[in-house]
């Protein structure tokens, strides 16, 4: 029993007629995932401009401002006078923020912005919210100053008249330290346990549309509100449902799980210039920065009317965008619909045994064999990364996150449509063209009952793409004209087009180059659901195929090994493959099979061929496309750190293979001179630094020790912004306090990996110092090394600043003089 679900005359055109609506389909899904046209000044003024936004950001966004430094004292005092100016109440919030992740504690002394405006009627308070600190390597224009002058922008544009519902805008400090700013709000402020709907907004690029990426659970009625308001609504809930499941987090994370309901919005194309200082106005897309705030005001607008707890549900929302609409259905139509999907998969199985298309045992044996397909392109292309790492060492700081990424993803896409291809091809002759077509929607229901069981908001991703080959490939054997058999395939697959190429694409922007193993399963499954539509040019079975017993039915006929009933007729060229399809008048001719069959192994072969030859081809191609240039940077790690107990100083690059302008200051690989507990990571370079005045630097008094309890009291020096303690035994709690602001304390689990093994930061460390009370385990005595960081390299004697084509690396100790001295207690 082999066949193929349906033959259609003239191959060429029916399979390069569906080739072209799939590609329309494609190109149509990313069209309608375009960001906004900018508007100009002089745009009327209830609406957004993001020229009026950018004339902000031209104020207080042109230099980093990290938590702590006076670039973000400035940034604050602009911001303030300016929400004053629009007639909000504004206070600043000034306390200690906490985080703590694996043998980390991390402080840091917070000044966050609260304005608000009274409602005439409230049901509750909306509140708009995004960072106005920046990582300190680069101005954070779009992480997160375009979305803090999105809110100066939105507040102009709503004008005096009061909403119907109190407005909060808030504005966090130390976002990039770990939501220092967000945690110190919910746990201290009043209005931080007050609740309301969430805003809120980021940025993990520097262009791109504006996604909801994330959302609060029990948030369908929010869903429906930013399907009915949102001028264009972008993003999908597999987003959503994916990064529930990752350890990543916002200010979002500490606001909704303080209460708040809410959605979360970013835009993340162009990332390579994230956290460095390519995040800059000259990167920045004006159309992003317009799309984020024409959100932001229709949004503020429309929750500003609404009767609040009428949006409040129980269940999460399914939504996506399907032929530029968004369509959005409860979270109980997920199993449903995934169900569904299975069952329709499970419908043209029966029904294709039945038409003698496929037998049971080869339909298992396609399905298994799918996995291989799947599991070898994500292999290669993680293999395609080691290989552009060990050509390009410079890649490898990037994260995966390229200046010009295109060709790459091209290959990688090239060599999973080689391996997807070259597994259908190789099995089938064997197996049977129906077999693995059906075998091949298996595996995306499969996974749309997966993720109805683990990540609901996913499940439509694979669950409708599923359903929709399997009823396109239902019709297709129900009809008895060829021609309308193609184009129920063919409409059928365009929901996976356009569903999964877009997944692809949110995967490569979000993951990049260095996760494109999971770009490159979307894409591999994307190709197995298209396989019916593919083989709608090629030719059927070969009558060898059959003749060797391969494709004949069960029965008596098998145990002759004679081939199906009418062999002679067959052999005679006169037979056609299976009753049914005769009947249906969708079979060739046994003499066209046979001489399709034989012409179809030299084109499948000619095919892997170019495909094979193409890989390369692009990967030369990003290879000599993506140099690094002033536009589009490489990175580098560097900094100085000096003992100030012994006075001998060390340039410190953790870059695998240093430049050559970093290669100025770094010579080796020797770690020994470096101070105790400072060296972090497997590879470090070396070099000779000249000394700085060793009476600056930290200071650490022991004021009390108490078993396992150490009370210090801490200060980082002249000029320092930040305090980190390296402690030679793991930490289980740590609690801070400054002058004026209350104690927090934090529970911390494990060990820091490849330093000591335990760590504080405190960022934004005051002059006069903070207590910091420590629980360490293990022995009596314990080293703590502590070091004082000032951001910037240019006080070191004989620094050349980097040349135009370097920007600083986003490692958290680079970019900075650190000084160090190290304590028994």
């Amino acid at each position: 029993m082999i066949g193929k679900l349906i033959d259609v005359p003239r191959r060429a055109v029916a399979g390069l007629g569906a080739a072209l609506v799939l590609a329309c389909a494609v190109l149509l899904a990313a069209m309608t995932d375009s960001t906004m046209q900018p508007l100009p000044a002089s745009a009327a003024s209830g609406e957004f401009s993001a020229a009026r936004a950018r004339t902000h950001l031209e104020r207080f966004a042109t230099e980093p401002r990290p938590i702590g430094g006076a670039a973000a004292e400035r940034a604050r005092n602009y911001l303030v006078a300016q929400l004053r100016a629009a007639g909000l109440d504004v206070e600043v919030q000034r306390a200690v923020g906490a985080n703590a992740s694996t043998g980390l504690a991390s402080f840091g002394l917070v000044h966050n912005i609260v304005a608000t405006r009274r409602g005439h009627d409230p049901t509750g308070t909306v509140v708009v919210a995004a960072h106005y600190d920046s990582a300190a390597m680069g101005p954070g224009v779009s992480d997160d100053a375009a979305a803090v002058a999105a809110m100066l922008e939105t507040v102009r544009a709503l004008g005096d008249a009061p909403l119907r519902n109190d407005l909060m805008l808030l504005m966090t400090d130390g976002e990039e330290d770990g939501v220092l700013g967000a945690e110190a709000f919910v746990r201290e402020h009043p209005l931080g346990r007050a609740g309301g709907v969430l805003l809120n907004w980021e940025a993990r690029g520097v262009s791109g549309p504006s996604l909801m990426f994330e959302t609060s659970r029990g948030s369908a009625g929010l869903v429906e509100a930013y399907a009915a308001a949102a001028p264009r609504p972008r993003g999908d809930s597999t987003m959503a449902a994916v990064y529930r499941l990752l350890p990543n987090n916002t200010d979002f994370t500490p606001l909704t799980a303080a209460g708040f309901a809410g959605l979360n919005f970013a835009y993340i194309q162009r990332s390579s210039h994230y956290h460095t200082a390519g995040d800059s106005l000259a990167n920045l897309d004006p159309g992003s920065l317009q799309h984020h705030g024409s959100t932001m005001l229709a949004l503020t607008r429309a929750l500003g009317a609404a009767d609040l707890p009428a949006l409040r549900t129980d269940h999460d929302a399914t939504y996506f965008r399907l032929f530029g609409v968004l369509i959005t259905y409860p979270d109980a139509l997920v199993w449903p619909l995934a169900g569904l999907a299975a069952a329709a998969v499970a419908g043209l199985a029966v029904v294709a045994r039945r038409r003698r298309l496929l037998s049971v045992p080869r339909l298992v044996v396609a399905a298994v064999s799918g996995l291989v397909p799947l599991v070898v392109s994500a292999l290669l292309a993680q293999g395609l990364w080691e290989l552009l790492v060990a050509w390009r060492p410079a890649y490898d700081g990037m994260g995966g996150l390229l200046h010009r990424p295109d060709a790459f993803r091209a290959a990688v896409v090239a060599q999973t449509a080689l391996v997807v291809l070259g597994w259908y091809l190789l099995l089938r002759r064997r197996l049977g063209p129906a077999a693995l077509a059906v075998g091949g929607l298996a595996w995306a229901a499969a996974f749309g009952v997966l993720c109805a069981a683990v990540a609901p908001g996913a499940s439509f991703v694979f669950a409708l793409p599923a359903l929709g080959c399997a009823v396109g490939g239902l019709v297709a054997l129900s009809v008895g004209r060829p021609l309308v058999a193609a184009a129920a395939l063919t409409l059928g697959a365009v929901p996976a087009a356009m569903l999964l190429s877009g997944l692809a694409k949110n995967v490569f922007d979000g993951m990049g180059l260095a996760l494109g193993g999971a770009a490159a399963l979307v894409t591999a499954l994307l190709g197995l659901l298209l396989l019916p539509v593919a083989e709608l040019s090629l030719p059927g079975p070969s009558a060898r195929a059959r003749a060797r017993g391969l494709g004949r039915p069960e029965g008596d006929a098998r145990a002759r090994g004679l081939g199906r009933p009418g062999a002679d007729a067959r052999a005679r060229g006169l037979g056609r493959p299976g009753a049914d399809a005769r009947a249906r008048g969708l079979g060739r001719p046994e003499a066209g099979a046979r001489a399709g069959g034989l012409a179809g192994a030299p084109v499948g072969a000619l095919g892997l061929a170019l495909v094979a030859l193409l890989v390369p081809v692009l990967v030369a191609a990003g290879l000599a496309g993506d140099r690094f240039d002033a536009r589009n940077p490489a990175r580098t790690h560097l900094a100085y750190v000096m003992d100030a107990g012994t006075g001998v100083a060390r340039w410190v690059s953790a870059d695998p293979e240093p430049p050559a302008w970093t290669r100025r200051y770094v010579t080796g690989r020797d770690r020994t001179p470096l101070p105790p507990g400072y060296a972090r990571g497997t590879t470090l370079w070396t070099g000779p630094a000249p000394t700085l005045d060793r009476a600056a630097g930290p200071r650490l008094t022991v004021l009390r020790r108490d078993g396992d309890r150490v009370e210090l009291r801490v200060s980082a020096g002249r000029a320092a912004r930040s305090l980190t303690l390296r402690i030679e035994r793991p930490i289980t709690e740590a609690t801070a306090v400054t002058a004026g602001t209350a104690p927090v304390t934090v529970r911390v689990a494990g060990t820091r990996a490849n330093t000591w093994p335990g760590e504080v930061r405190f960022r934004g460390l005051p002059d006069a110092g903070a207590r910091i009370t420590l629980r360490v385990q293990g022995a009596d005595k314990v080293r703590i090394t502590a070091i004082a960081e000032t951001d910037g390299l240019a006080a070191v004697p004989g620094f050349v600043p980097r040349p135009p084509e370097l920007v600083a690396a986003t490692r958290e100790d680079g970019e900075l003089i650190a000084i160090t001295r190290t304590y028994t207690v």
